[in-house]
Parts: structure tokens; C-alpha cells; sequence
């Protein structure tokens, strides 16, 4: 039985397709790529994060909510007593590649505050050195999270995002739209406007109140704040929908 999905038309905003345009082409749908993000260099030219690096047997965690921090911070996690966390598969599995080991807490969840939870239940009562590295975009939701938990956070600029403007021609004719995190939304609203197809997936709660704050109309949030969920739940309203 082919997928709902088989022969349409999803806009991936990611600056890479990834994990999730080889998901949705193994479902038959038609990857239409339009990054509206760059990711250059930190602010400071990656010198604070390197720093950080310097002296990370100093710290009892390395905390990581994506894949490009993943790929600026993975290699000098190679050796040493710090323990890794990440936010998702994808950034996990790419911090393990990077670190060459496992990567010791990955929550259930692909959300920050669920990475902030399942930190604060594994490090117990006993204050903890957190190193995280992350976009000059990020939230500060998981930062403040283990920092009232009492846990001493040093949070580093590990690359910043560029916004790009793509051609009208590149966002029409499309049959939904898959948006996989806060800064998709936020830079589709400045990018694009707030004209969007006829269908809005996002994966998460955090990335539906971003895209509703920004005046996108989201058709729906997958129950599963995963890529796969995010998957499904394209899915399931594209099964509603006239092809």
C-alpha cells in the first residue's frame, strides 16, 4: 500500500534535506529543497568555543541541541571524561560519529526542554559543569532550565544563521510544508511572508507557537516531537487531502 505522501510535493526548509528528505522520498514524496538558512561562522569567529574546548575535561557535560553544533564541538569530545547529550538522532548520531563514542543521553523526545529534563534526573542533586553549544538563535529554554536546577551552564555561540531569501518560483506549487524547528518558521515568516501552502506540519509545540507568533497558520503538530513523527503526521493529513 503506497504512502499518502507517494507523488506529493513537501517543501523542506533545512539547510540540508538529511535525514528528513530521505524519510519523506522512501515515502514517494517529492523533496522540494529550499534552505532559507546559511550556517557561517560564530560572531567571533568560533574563538569563545574553542576556548571552552581548550578545557573541557573541566566540564562534566557537552550539551548539543544540533547537528551543526554537533560538527563544531564533536571532534574535541574524541577522549576525556565528559559525557555527551544531544537533542535528536540525527545531531546525536552525528556527535557519536564526530566524538567517536556514544553519546551517553539522547531524550525521547526531540525537544530542549526534554533534553533539560532527562540532564537534570541523570545528574542527580550534585551540581554539574555544562558546556553547551549552540546557534546564536537558540532559546534560552535549556540553558535556564539546568541553570535553576543549580547546575553551572557555560553557554557558547558555536555558529550563527543567515537568513536567505529564495525566489517566489522555489515556494509554489507545493502541497505542504515541513517545519522542523523554531528557526525554519521564524525565517519562512521573514523570508516568505506569512503565505503558506495548504499544508503546515510542525514538529514540535515550541515550533507551532514560533510559527503562530510569527502569523503562520499550522495545520498541525506531530505527536511524535521527531522527525520520523513529523513524517507521520504529513502522513496522516495528506490522507485527508485531495491529491
Amino acid at each position: 500500500m503506497s504512502s499518502p505522501l507517494a507523488g506529493r510535493r513537501i517543501l523542506v526548509t533545512r539547510e540540508r534535506p538529511g535525514d528528513l528528505g530521505a524519510m519523506l522520498a522512501a515515502r514517494g514524496a517529492e523533496v522540494v529543497h529550499v534552505p532559507l538558512i546559511r550556517i557561517v561562522e560564530a560572531s567571533d569567529g568560533g574563538s569563545s568555543l574553542r576556548r571552552e574546548l581548550d578545557r573541557l575535561d573541566g566540564y562534566d557535560w557537552l550539551v548539543v541541541s544540533s547537528v551543526p553544533g554537533a560538527e563544531r564541538a564533536g571532534p574535541a569530545a574524541h577522549s576525556g571524561r565528559v559525557r555527551l547529550a544531544a537533542v535528536g538522532s540525527t545531531t546525536a548520531r552525528m556527535l557519536a560519529d564526530l566524538a567517536g563514542r556514544p553519546v551517553d543521553l539522547i531524550p525521547p523526545i526531540q525537544r530542549a526542554t526534554a533534553l533539560a529534563e532527562a540532564l537534570i534526573e541523570v545528574a542527580g542533586s550534585d551540581a554539574r559543569r555544562i558546556l553547551v553549544a549552540q546557534g546564536d538563535l537558540a532559546e534560552g529554554t535549556l540553558v535556564g532550565m539546568l541553570t535553576a536546577a543549580g547546575h553551572v551552564v557555560t553557554a557558547v555561540e558555536a555558529y550563527r544563521t543567515v537568513l536567505r531569501h529564495p525566489q517566489p518560483e522555489e515556494v509554489a506549487d507545493v502541497d505542504a510544508l515541513a517545519l522542523a524547528s523554531g528557526s525554519a518558521a521564524r525565517a519562512w515568516a521573514e523570508a516568505v511572508g506569512t503565505a503558506t501552502p495548504p499544508v503546515v506540519v510542525a514538529i514540535g509545540p515550541t515550533t507551532a507557537r514560533v510559527a503562530r507568533e510569527h502569523g503562520l497558520k499550522v495545520t498541525a503538530v506531530a505527536a511524535d516531537h521527531s522527525l520520523e513523527g513529523l513524517v507521520t503526521e504529513l502522513e496522516r493529513q495528506l490522507g485527508d487531502q485531495p491529491s
